[in-house]
């Protein structure tokens, strides 16, 4: 019996549930598909997000030639066969699902076609493809992330879902539950309601029965449907306001869901936005704590994250090389950039080398001329900066 999940699966964009930022009304996918042009893309997001109804839906839509692969379970001949058939069609929509699994034997064959746009590629991944594809597949792609669905998208799904449900009878505490409980995750919520349809007496679906096929607390929507990127964000505000007790509830709740991917990008990037250079040593000290939290697993996982949040959260907080890139950032995308002084260009005789005057240092203009002066980095008042400021208006002779 072909699941619930599977039959539901929209064959036009406008059935998507969520991912309003790609599609709807002048949005980027909606806009290929109304203008009958599809160039290569990957979709990456969590499970359950919607990244083979949308490859599907768009296919369906433009009723183009298409194959669907897997990285992991077709081998190079199934490549082969889906190149020989876009060259029969004169272009083919290839949907390859797990694509940050592609080995490289794959990729080095698919890339002349991807760029030549005999093939047009849709990649599926739930893995950050800036991490895990090959530059060479994604400098020809373009990337689009696809968002956790809120509990109440999900329950949009789910209303749907129900009307194709032969003498469903839910309730409106059930259908909540279901939705809160998926946790971003449409395909779950799905799934959930067809065991509990199919296991329920008379198709009666209540909250008593939901728990019993799935009693896991809900820690990432509370009441007013706060979803997953409201706890994570307490989670960084509570460690950047130093309050260690709230720190530590919020990363309970993450744990508890087993969201240890999000606990870890978040804790690296607290480390050098929020606490920075008031405590240099805390970046290493929280990839060590990803490693042996890595190592051992849930539930130990638990005991290396819960030592280094307490002490980010203890820790002095600095945001000044944080805002002083962006500061720098800013003049970039203004344009104010200018040409590269003269006596600091690769083959310069002018330049003069630091290492060979008194304190390694000497004075000579490292910014293009239209920024000299230029301040981006200011520094907070904290015991390390205070140090290294202090030792390098020494160098410069400020101090004297």
């Amino acid at each position: 019996m072909e699941l619930l999940s599977n039959k539901l699966r929209p064959e036009k964009l406008e059935d998507i549930i969520g991912q309003s930022h790609l599609i709807g009304d002048g949005k980027i996918l909606s806009n290929m598909v109304k203008n009958k042009k599809i160039f290569s893309f990957i979709l990456y997001g969590k499970p359950g997000t919607g990244k083979t109804s949308i490859a599907n839906a768009i296919v369906k839509e433009l009723n183009l030639p298409h194959r669907f692969l897997n990285a992991t379970i077709n081998n190079k001949k199934d490549f082969d066969i889906a190149i020989e058939e876009a060259k029969m069609n004169g272009e083919l929509i290839l949907i390859i699902d797990e694509i940050h699994r592609m080995n490289k034997d794959k990729q080095d064959l698919l890339l002349p076609y991807i760029e030549s746009g005999l093939i047009i590629l849709i990649g599926l991944t739930t893995s950050n493809p800036y991490h895990k594809i090959n530059p060479a597949i994604r400098s020809r792609v373009q990337i689009f992330e696809l968002h956790e669905l809120t509990t109440s998208e999900i329950i949009i799904g789910l209303k749907r879902a129900c009307n194709t449900l032969e003498n469903i009878n839910i309730d409106k505490e059930a259908l909540n539950y279901i939705a809160n409980l998926a946790s971003g995750d449409f395909r779950s919520a799905l799934n959930l309601l067809e065991v509990a349809y199919y296991s329920s007496k008379d198709k009666v679906i209540d909250l008593a029965l939901v728990k019993q096929i799935n009693s896991k607390p809900v820690f990432f929507h509370d009441k007013n449907e706060d979803g997953h990127y409201d706890v994570l964000s307490a989670f960084q505000k509570s460690i950047r306001g130093s309050d260690v007790n709230a720190a530590l509830h919020y990363l309970a709740r993450l744990i508890e869901a087993g969201d240890l991917d999000s606990i870890y990008r978040r804790m690296s990037v607290i480390a050098y936005e929020d606490i920075g250079l008031a405590n240099p040593s805390i970046g290493p000290k929280v990839m060590a704590a990803i490693h042996a939290a890595e190592l051992v697993g849930l539930p130990e996982a638990r005991i290396p994250l819960g030592v280094v949040i307490t002490e980010m959260a203890l820790s002095p907080k600095s945001n000044s090389a944080y805002l002083a890139l962006n500061e720098a950032l800013n003049d970039i995308h203004a344009g104010n950039t200018g040409n590269v002084p003269a006596h600091i260009k690769t083959t310069s005789p002018t330049y003069k080398y630091p290492h060979d005057y008194p304190h390694d240092w000497v004075y000579q203009e490292y910014l293009p001329e239209n920024l000299k002066g230029r301040k981006y980095y200011q520094a907070k008042n904290n015991k390390y900066e205070d140090n290294i400021n202090k030792l390098y208006k020494e160098m410069k002779g400020e101090n004297k």
